[in-house]
């Protein structure tokens, strides 16, 4: 990068030079001896090729063909002068190379700690000063006990526990306003002083009022917009235990909100987007669901899965049965983080806008979890335009529309069979479609996306345009994929004439905990390529077994990640290690396996992959016994006497 490219992104009239070269010298002015007293020693790197300032904040450039530790070094000198003269400037240092773009960023001081590391492209003036701004700490363990404390005092409180998600996700949205007018990047105790004093001074109606404002303004510009004012009306305002709160009640919950859980969440970092989700997910797990079997997708499982199916800023997610909104929320901020990457800020804004308005897509049929899924978006920052509520298989249009690059999905496993179209009950088995609930487990569903794609690349083809490919991971029970009954069994076959499956990841047995009790597996499919290609041959499948993801279960939290004797994550290294034998295609034992499949067969790691016997111990052989001797006694073949 060229010297006056650099100055014209950061900015001209910020740049600051003593010298006739347009160097700055830090031994101008007879300042050798200042800098020989701060600093303790001769100074004598005295000219530092670029320095720009505004109000107190300093940025110094070094331009190098190619930068090294020396240059660092060097670097680090004139940062010293800098503050050994000017002791209360903020310090943006940076090394940049002129033969390429690339450069490397410290702020204040130059050493490991300081090195701003996804700061890869040259930027502006003021998106330097930015990096100034006092944000909220992400705290994540505060966040999840404190999450706790606030379900039990809204307990206290008598909300029922079928409103309390939707209630504090509106009630969040609500307070992230509030602070966001006052100008207050901060919580401290004058901001929590003065909110309360505001509260104070108002009604408990007053309140309603400025929570149902703040979401009408939210969603400005959204489809169905006045459907999801009415379902937080009909669902949280309206409800009578909430309209019984008096004026305390309300200071108290949106106080601890404040200083609790907002606190403690920097929404606009990737890691805080993350602990946000964490915290909307752990307040779904005291929600009463409308199905005692209906599961919400673990965020460690969704982020796993946007992974697999290659999620970025270039794709377009649908998810047909979105709940919540686990996987759209993930994928958006994996999309949105993505948009940073080799982007400016301005041009990552853009980027972002764009995420947000074209990219995300769902569909869902449950009031409260349409009414959450909206919440949820709008606390991460929007996205929730593109959210439909209704049954996906009358949504056939929106689908086609959507033109999805890779869906996301946990559909029902015990859908009643009314909900479903007579096209695909036909097809089932004598008295299935009389049934009390669908006899596929949620095959269906996938089915009926397959035949969607099917029609989009018939469409495509009668235009001579190229054929369209969908990557799809779906959450499955253990028994979609196992089912020997011809309902099941005639889905993976039809499945596999018009896509191909990809891989399938058997997952730990208590994956939905505190939720439903079914053991699931994932489902990758690429939608529109045949399984079997054009030449005869089969494509393989990848089979992981991945039972262990680092979680365990803990009273009152569900399954919360572990860590080691370094306060790293284990499920972080899990992940990665899921995900290299995955994309490598590795097979090892005990792990994973390889193996060509046709719908007659077993679609689990479990039928393919050989045992490591070096992790078998004798506990291990003493437990199969007891387990069979368990079942022995069960079936009543032997007795304990």
């Amino acid at each position: 990068m060229e010297r006056i490219d650099i100055v014209e992104r950061i900015g001209k009239k910020y740049l600051i030079s003593n010298t006739e070269k347009g160097e700055f010298s830090y031994a101008k002015d007879n300042k050798k001896a200042k800098l020989k007293k701060e600093l303790g020693e001769e100074f004598n790197n005295f000219y530092v090729d670029m320095r720009f300032c505004k109000d107190d904040v300093v940025i110094l450039v070094e331009t190098k063909t190619k930068f090294t530790q020396k240059d660092e070094k060097q670097l680090k000198a004139y940062l010293e002068a800098e503050k050994a003269l000017h002791n209360t400037q903020k310090i943006i240092a940076i090394l940049a190379n002129t033969d390429d773009n690339k450069i490397k960023v410290w702020k204040n001081h130059i050493n490991d700690e300081c090195l701003l590391k996804n700061e890869v492209v040259l930027d502006t003036m003021e998106h330097y000063m930015s990096l100034f701004e006092i944000n909220k700490q992400n705290d994540r363990e505060k966040v999840l006990k404190n999450t706790y404390d606030l379900n039990e005092l809204l307990h206290k409180k008598d909300i029922d526990e079928k409103l309390r998600s939707q209630f504090v996700g509106t009630t969040l949205l609500y307070i992230k306003n509030e602070v966001k007018k006052r100008g207050i990047n901060h919580i401290n105790d004058k901001l929590v002083k003065d909110l309360k004093e505001f509260w104070s001074n108002t009604n408990e109606d007053a309140i309603r009022v400025s929570i149902e404002r703040t979401l009408s303004d939210l969603l400005d510009g959204s489809n169905n917009k006045a459907k999801k004012i009415e379902l937080l009306q009909k669902n949280v305002l309206n409800d009578q235990k909430i309209k019984k709160l008096k004026l305390k009640d309300w200071i108290e919950i949106l106080t601890t909100i404040l200083t609790d859980i907002y606190k403690y969440i920097d929404t606009e970092s990737e890691e805080g987007q993350d602990i946000l989700n964490l915290f909307f997910i752990a307040f779904n797990k005291y929600t009463g669901k409308a199905d005692k079997n209906q599961a919400f997708t673990p965020d460690h499982i969704t982020d796993f899965m946007c992974r697999v199916v290659g999620v970025d800023r270039t794709k377009r997610v649908l998810d047909i049965t979105c709940g919540s909104g686990s996987f759209l929320v993930q994928a958006m901020v994996k999309e949105l983080s993505d948009c940073k990457r080799g982007k400016t800020e301005k041009e990552a804004k853009e980027l972002m806008d764009k995420v947000k308005k074209d990219n995300i897509y769902g569909i869902e049929v449950e009031e409260k979890a349409y009414g959450l899924a909206t919440t949820n978006m709008l606390i991460h920052g929007d996205g929730n335009s593109n959210i439909e509520f209704g049954s996906c298989f009358e949504k056939k249009e929106f689908i086609k529309e959507a033109n999805p690059d890779i869906i996301l999905m946990n559909p029902p496993y015990n859908a009643k069979p009314i909900s479903i179209p007579e096209y695909y009950k036909n097809k089932w088995s004598k008295g299935a479609k009389e049934g009390k609930e669908d006899p596929t487990k949620g095959l269906v569903f996938i089915q009926y996306l397959s035949d969607i794609i099917k029609e989009i690349n018939e469409e495509r083809e009668a235009k001579n345009e190229t054929r369209k490919e969908v990557k799809l991971a779906v959450l499955l029970p253990m028994s979609a994929a196992i089912g020997s009954k011809s309902d099941i069994k005639n889905i993976k076959e039809a499945m596999l004439e018009n896509n191909t499956l990809e891989a399938v990841f058997t997952l730990p047995a208590e994956v939905f905990y505190p939720g439903a009790s079914v053991s699931a597996c994932c489902m990758v499919f690429t939608l529109g390529k045949p399984h079997q290609n054009s030449d005869g041959t089969i494509n393989e499948t990848f089979f992981g077994y991945f039972k262990e993801d680092g979680f365990k279960k803990k009273k009152n939290l569900g399954r919360v990640e572990l860590f080691d004797e370094g306060g790293e994550s284990k499920w972080k290294k899990i992940e990665e290690q899921w995900l290299d034998v995955f994309r490598n295609k590795k097979v090892v034992d005990g792990l994973s396996a390889m193996a060509k499949v046709s719908g007659e067969d077993e679609w689990l790691c479990e039928a393919y992959m050989k045992t490591d016997y070096s992790k078998l111990s004798q506990a291990d052989f003493q437990k199969t016994l007891n387990n069979f001797l368990a079942h022995l006694v069960q079936k009543g073949d032997i007795y304990e006497s």
